[in-house]
């Protein structure tokens, strides 16, 4: 794609002036990516996945930026199921407790669970859901080009790439700066050394990922394969160099762990030598790192733009790459379960694990319903036609039906392969071949990696 676009840089007793970036610098992530038209997901659970799944008592939420969605993979207690939300390019993505934090193309977002109101959520089918994520605070940052935010007490940080550095939100300001690599000279829209990942330890920011330590307009993309860098922001001190395109640090159970994304590799750090292990390789470019007890989610993606991210060492080792969720047993690195995307969605960024919720909903700010739910730390409501008080009539305190049924971009998976219908308002659609001899691929996938398919808009 030829063209620049023109950035006005004004800085206090400095005046402004003109920084030019060219568009192809941006790649399908920067401000410039492609707004795609609604597709056809298709997904496959492998049997392992599905066992596991059925066991951590939780869901797991996914960004793709590619796809333009939040993936809600969840368990009814006999299948896996997945909704999936439109966002406009979300990308870094956190949950603690019940509050989830998105970052998508120019704002943060922050959401709220709301399980009583989940359970009254569709009329026709009470407890089908039993999480609920409503938007409560929208900050307009503008395009940082925010990847990794991170919950600190009552902060919420974040990676902001585009002006190379960690930062705060700010009721003031898009965002205030709080650290940069000592390599950046200048705090400036022009993605110097691609910072995009947070680790917080001991309840503060303390490692992050950079793919270069260069301090140019996207010098880093010179040496993807071998400039990257894992930071201590505590020493200003760089722990692992020499990595390809490292993204999602993340510190649990008292260690460090990295995912060395080029080379399709999770590594276990010792912060205080930088020494590493390699725990496994995985046939994808990986972004999106969270636990669930001894197991890794590692998210994989496939790569689509080769001027950016072609020649890395993943791409060597592996002919085909592959999109989706590895459970990685970290005790002996091992693959315990893949859930695999299959069509529609090629690049994930971010993975988060849901404790306590099997099947998790999230609105929007285009659902109605986010305008019609009310909560107030003693109740909460729904606001809807049926819930009006009328006449001599009385009110309950929780309302216990809707007026219609909210069509939502979920389907449960499919027992059999020949029940792979489309996702249609909420239902299954199937062929009118298979209607007969099909139910609504409401059962159990019985341990067989069978195909999913949902239409999301």
């Amino acid at each position: 794609m030829k063209g620049v676009t023109r950035i006005i840089n004004v800085r206090p007793g400095k005046g402004g002036r003109p920084i030019e970036a060219p568009r192809e610098k941006y790649g399908t992530m920067g401000s410039l990516a492609v707004t795609h038209e609604p597709v056809a997901v298709a997904c496959r659970a492998a049997p392992g996945f599905q066992d596991w799944l059925a066991r951590a008592d939780g869901a797991v939420a996914v960004s793709t930026y590619q796809a333009g969605k939040v993936a809600l993979i969840g368990w009814d207690g006999r299948q896996v199921s997945l909704l999936m939300r439109e966002f406009d390019k979300p990308l870094g993505l956190t949950a603690c407790g019940d509050r989830l934090v998105l970052a998508t193309r120019h704002d943060l977002s922050v959401f709220t669970n709301s399980p009583l109101l989940a359970h009254d959520y569709l009329a026709a089918e009470p407890g089908r859901y039993d999480a609920l994520y409503l938007p409560r605070a929208t900050y307009h940052t503008g395009d940082l080009h925010t990847h990794d935010v991170a919950m600190v007490g009552d902060e919420i940080w974040l990676a902001a790439t585009r002006f190379s550095c960690l930062a705060k939100l700010s009721y003031d300001f898009s965002f205030l700066p709080v650290w940069k690599p000592r390599f950046v000279s200048d705090l400036v829209p022009e993605d110097r050394c691609h910072l995009n990942g947070i680790a917080v330890r001991d309840g503060r920011p303390r490692y992050v990922t950079a793919l270069g330590t260069t301090d140019a307009p996207g010098a880093w993309r010179q040496q993807k394969a071998t400039g990257g860098v894992l930071i201590d922001i505590q020493s200003d001190e760089i722990i692992v160099g020499s990595l390809a395109m490292p993204h999602s640090p993340r510190w649990h159970d008292g260690r460090l762990w990295v995912l060395n994304s080029g080379a399709g590799e999770l590594l276990l750090v010792d912060p205080s030598s930088g020494r590493f292990e390699v725990v496994c390789r995985l046939p994808g470019y990986l972004r999106g790192l969270c636990f669930c007890g001894p197991y890794a989610l590692v998210g994989l993606s496939k790569i689509r733009e080769r001027h950016i991210f072609g020649g890395l060492p993943v791409q060597e080792r592996c002919e085909t790459l592959l999109c989706g969720i590895a459970v990685v047993d970290v005790r002996n690195g091992r693959e315990a379960g893949f859930f695999e995307f299959t069509a529609g969605c090629e690049e994930l960024y971010d993975l988060q694990f849901l404790p306590g919720m099997h099947r998790p909903m999230i609105l929007n700010l285009q659902k109605p319903e986010v305008h019609e739910a009310v909560t107030n730390p003693d109740s909460c409501y729904w606001l809807r036609p049926s819930s009006e008080i009328r006449e001599g009539a009385s009110r309950a305190p929780r309302e216990e039906a809707s007026e219609g049924t909210p069509a939502d971009e979920e389907m449960p998976h499919a027992e059999r392969e020949e029940c792979n219908g489309r996702a249609v308002g909420g239902a299954v659609e199937l062929p009118p071949q298979q209607r007969e001899t099909c139910e609504r691929s409401n059962s159990s996938v019985g341990g067989r990696a069978d195909p999913m398919q949902s239409l999301v808009t």
